[in-house]
């Protein structure tokens, strides 16, 4: 399969890879409801809401490792060391006040890599909310703080993490569209492979449904191929092709000229009686490729077609194997 650069390795950001403008993340603080007065409101009482962070991290991956679904992750005690200091930076940022480019850079980096290590949405989600349990219950109880100033920092929190959450899944799902395009690109080379059966004669058998993006694939896989192999003869089997419209069939007949630019003539194979009946209504004509009824006998033509060039020396004489008797 074709390696493909990332646009993280091209250099883009998180944000402008998921495709996140500023005026996304604008509209989102102002549904959240988070303005101003929630960030004065978190900075204000920052000092003891880090003072409640080594319990609250303490009891989150207490919970965490009381569970075999989640427990597997932090196998390794220097893991657990990292992450538990990782989350401590993270505590840090969501009370410091600064929510801005880098806060959402970072944010969006959480779900990357949960979704890489395999940390699935249920998890994250359940594990947040087991998080916010015990930060708030610390938070209401504190003697530092009278109880309704507790539950206003506790509802402006709640709106910041809200902010958060919405971020990291952006973050799965980016991924995980990510890696439904890559198992598609790779299904579909699987599905169209160019085979070489003898020097100078390739068959590129076609199974299933062909759309446009898959036809512009199968011409690319198969005039690399010709040019990798010197390929004289080109066998394009559509036994297991269960329809065709105009566009694919349009793009057939280019497959087939763009071959013969190469110095490959095409057999095409398998035609089935409604794929003809559909040629014939939209008027397709196809007088100038050989055609024939099946695998085998595309095999045979080609092989005359190949012994025939031989014996003449050139094969661009003939730009068609119809010159073979």
């Amino acid at each position: 399969m074709t390696t493909r650069v990332s646009p993280r390795q091209q250099g883009r950001s998180l944000v402008e890879e998921i495709g996140l403008k500023p005026a996304d993340i604008k509209w989102r603080k102002k549904f959240l409801e988070f303005g101003d007065d929630d960030v004065q409101r978190i900075v204000k009482h920052q000092d003891l809401l880090k003072k409640l962070m080594p319990d609250v991290i303490s009891e989150f991956y207490d919970h965490l490792l009381s569970f075999a679904e989640t427990k597997g992750f932090f196998d390794n005690p220097e893991v657990l060391r990292h992450v538990k200091q990782a989350q401590g930076q993270y505590f840090q940022q969501l009370v410091e006040g600064h929510y801005e480019d880098n806060y959402i850079e970072g944010r969006l980096n959480v779900g990357k890599v949960h979704a890489r290590i395999g940390v699935t949405p249920d998890i994250y989600l359940g594990a947040y909310r087991r998080y916010l349990n015990s930060l708030f219950c610390r938070l209401l109880d504190s003697p530092a703080l009278e109880k309704q100033k507790g539950i206003e920092t506790a509802l402006s929190l709640m709106k910041l993490i809200f902010l958060d959450m919405g971020l990291a899944i952006d973050s799965y799902i980016d991924n995980y569209v990510k890696t439904i395009r890559l198992q598609t690109e790779a299904i579909r080379e699987l599905s169209t492979p160019v085979l070489q059966l003898r020097d100078g004669l390739l068959i590129l058998p076609i199974i299933g449904v062909i759309d446009s993006e898959r036809a512009n694939q199968l011409t690319e896989t198969l005039l690399c191929k010709i040019h990798e192999s010197d390929a004289r003869v080109v066998i394009i089997d559509v036994t297991g092709v269960p329809a065709v419209d105009s566009n694919v069939a349009a793009h057939l007949m280019q497959t087939v000229h763009a071959a013969a630019l190469m110095g490959a003539t095409s057999i095409i194979s398998g035609i089935s009686a409604a794929i003809a009946q559909t040629l014939v209504h939209l008027g397709i004509d196809l007088g100038s490729i050989r055609t024939v009824s099946n695998l085998q006998r595309g095999i045979e033509v080609a092989e005359q077609y190949l012994h025939q060039s031989a014996l003449d020396g050139d094969i661009s004489s003939a730009n068609t194997p119809e010159s073979v008797s």
